[in-house]
């Protein structure tokens, strides 16, 4: 059975336009509410609860009392910690031993997107099972609890103090960032009150981008997804390192002092030299999109890989199916399984800090041995999931011509975006040229199917 309303990464969409509206939204907590209450054998008179926390776009507000109320209305309580990186959230619901977790974010989008992820209460975003039981009730009328058993809300002061001592206490304790200059872009995001504060308390001196949300501006030319900021503030400060977050804290880039960039497979890649030191690391996941260079680096390193579907849930699945404690995506979600539960932008931050700080090297010391194909993605707006791409013949024979002039020295790989109506075009290969070109070649096949 396929889920209606849950995507990759949640419920998403334009705020005012379904389902992102305050009525469902309040219908979805009810039905998470009634959920949890089904599949909990608290003892009696104890009511669920939950944890809820946003990103700093202006429609958090609405959509955390529309769920607040849908909570309280199927008898959960409801802690409220305001804004908060979705990770802070899987962790401060396992650190409180409450019920599940919800984070209203639309990640890296813009601030007219919004959306709704729920973690377990071990940290974990739910199972595929879980969903489609809340999918179920939200098809059913939602029913208010007679007052006496009506959730309560009250509010958690010292949420931000908790988990700021959390992601400072992965960072090893013989280390510390002394003399380090870091330039740090928090897109204006959720964690523009927390990151500032965890690499300034292990020392580094912290000059900070993207630290005045203002509900309009998460993800505006700042952060993970606008790199040049980035740039702009390690070149301005000659920042020894530069650090960038996306608008809910889950994903990192990273930059030399140079203004290089490095992404998450090169920064997978130094975590795990540096715990192959140690015999720490025996598999790495990844993703569809994982650089084949990156793949080929860990082959030499005895380190196995192995690839999952684009998104972070799908790793974790792999990781747990292997055994794994490390994983990620190129895009910047690192998952240290060791450290934390989910993917953490500050913590896989520290984790790289750590390994350069112990060895004693720079972001291009660390990865001189990595070589990178080059890799290109062009985005392809498309109508619907109606839309079979797949079994269009004009796609297909642009694929296989480009899989023929590689002739297995690279990659294709199309897929549907799992938050936008946008088909992904990827094509790997030695020659950054020739790369570029035979995927404008896809590219131009599938916007031309999509007007016909």
């Amino acid at each position: 059975m396929s889920r209606k309303y849950f995507g990759t990464d949640g419920v998403r969409g334009e705020v005012g336009q379904a389902p992102i509206t305050p009525d469902f939204i309040m219908r979805l907590g009810y039905a998470a509410g009634a959920t949890l209450v089904a599949r909990e054998h608290l003892p009696a008179g104890e009511h669920p609860a939950v944890l809820i926390g946003k990103d700093t776009r202006i429609s958090g507000y609405m959509l955390e009392a529309a769920l607040e109320a849908g909570f309280a209305a199927a008898g959960v309580d409801v802690c409220l910690v305001g804004p908060m990186p979705t990770p802070a959230v899987a962790y401060l619901t396992r650190a409180l031993r409450l019920q599940a977790g919800v984070v209203i974010s639309a990640s890296h989008n813009p601030y007219q997107d919004n959306g709704i992820k729920f973690f377990s209460a071990q940290g974990a975003k739910l199972a595929d099972a879980v969903e489609l039981e809340i999918e179920t009730r939200l098809e059913q009328p939602m029913i208010c609890m007679e007052s006496a058993r009506l959730g309560k809300a009250r509010r958690i002061d010292d949420a931000a103090g908790r988990y700021i001592e959390f992601c400072k206490s992965t960072f090893p304790g013989e280390l510390d960032l002394r003399g380090l200059r870091i330039a740090l872009d928090c897109a204006h995001g959720a964690t523009y009150h927390i990151a500032p504060k965890v690499f300034h308390e292990l020392g580094a001196e912290v000059i900070s981008v993207g630290i005045a949300p203002n509900g309009l501006n998460i993800n505006e030319d700042v952060g993970a997804t606008a790199p040049d900021s980035l740039r702009r503030a390690v070149l301005g400060a000659k920042a020894d390192i530069g650090i960038a977050l996306d608008g809910d804290g889950d994903r990192l880039l990273m930059a030399d002092a140079q203004g290089t960039f490095y992404d998450g497979d090169q920064l997978l890649y130094v975590i795990a030299r540096q715990r192959m030191q140690h015999g720490t690391v025996t598999g790495i996941a990844g993703t569809l999109m994982s650089n084949l260079g990156f793949e080929h680096a860990l082959q030499r390193l005895g380190i196995a890989f192995a690839r999952a579907k684009v998104g972070d849930r799908y790793v974790l699945e792999l990781m747990q199916e292997k055994g794994w404690s490390l994983g990620g995506e190129n895009s910047g979600h690192i998952i240290c399984l060791d450290k934390h539960s989910t993917g953490d932008g500050i913590i896989s931050a520290l984790q790289v800090l750590a390994a350069l700080r112990s060895r004693q090297e720079t972001l291009a010391q660390a990865c001189a041995e990595l070589t990178m194909y080059p890799q290109k993605l062009v985005n392809v707006r498309f109508p619907s999931s109606a839309f079979d791409w797949k079994a269009n013949p004009a796609i297909q024979s642009a694929v296989a011509s480009v899989e023929r002039e590689l002739d297995g020295q690279g990659r294709v790989l199309l897929r549907p975006s799992g938050t936008e109506p946008l088909l992904r075009v990827m094509v790997e290969g030695p020659d950054a040229q020739a790369v570029n070109a035979y995927a404008e070649t896809i590219a131009v096949a599938v916007r031309d199917a999509v007007t016909a």
